[in-house]
C-alpha cells in the first residue's frame, strides 16, 4: 500500500498549517474516499505562478483558482473513467491569492474555500469534470458532500491564518505512509 503526500507551500497570501492540511487530505484520501494508494502531491502558490501554468500548460488567459494534473490519466483514457478509482497520482496547484478573493465573494471562509479547492482538485484526479452544466452540477454535489464530512473530521477554521508577516514564504513538508 503506498500512500504519499507532498504538501508545498511558495505563498505568502496567508499563513498555513501544513500538518493540519496534509492531515486533511489524508482523511480525504483515505477515509472519504476510500483510496488504499495514491500519491499526491499540493502546491500553495503565487497569482504569477498559477498564471504561468495556466497559460503554459491548460492554454488559459488569466488566472485560476486550482489546477490538477493526472499523471495516472494515460491509463484511465484506455479505459472508461470512474469516479471511484483504485489510485490515484498527480499534483494540485492552489492559489490561494484566489481563494481569499472567492470566499469573500461567496461570504466564507478562506480555509472554507482551501479546503473546497483541495477536494475539486482531488475529483478531477478521481475522474469528475465540470466542462459541461451536468458534469459541473455532479462535481458540485460532491465537493459539497465530502466538505461536510471533511469539517466533521477537523477544524477547518484552522486551516490557514491572517495575511503572512516576516515569515518564510517557502516551506516544504513531506508525509509518508507504508
Amino acid at each position: 500500500m503506498n500512500q504519499s503526500i507532498l504538501v508545498c507551500d511558495r505563498q505568502r497570501t496567508r499563513s498555513v498549517n501544513l500538518r493540519l492540511l496534509r492531515r486533511s487530505v489524508g482523511i480525504l484520501l483515505r477515509d472519504l474516499l476510500g483510496l488504499e494508494h495514491f500519491c499526491l502531491g499540493i502546491h500553495l502558490v503565487e497569482t504569477s505562478e498559477i498564471v504561468r501554468l495556466n497559460e503554459g500548460f491548460l492554454r488559459h488567459k488569466g488566472s485560476t483558482d486550482v489546477i490538477s494534473f493526472d499523471y495516472a490519466e494515460r491509463q484511465r483514457r484506455s479505459s472508461k473513467p470512474t469516479h471511484s478509482p483504485a489510485s490515484i497520482e498527480g499534483e494540485i496547484f492552489i492559489c490561494l491569492e484566489e481563494a481569499v478573493s472567492q470566499a469573500r465573494k461567496f461570504h466564507v471562509s478562506c480555509q472554507k474555500e482551501l479546503a473546497r479547492y483541495v477536494i475539486h482538485g482531488v475529483l478531477h484526479l478521481c475522474g469528475y469534470d465540470d466542462l459541461s452544466v451536468g458534469q459541473r452540477r455532479r462535481m458540485k454535489l460532491e465537493e459539497d458532500r465530502l466538505l461536510q464530512e471533511l469539517a466533521r473530521k477537523i477544524p477547518l477554521a484552522e486551516l490557514a491564518k491572517a495575511a503572512l508577516k516576516n515569515q518564510k514564504a517557502r516551506r516544504r513538508t513531506q508525509y509518508s505512509v507504508s
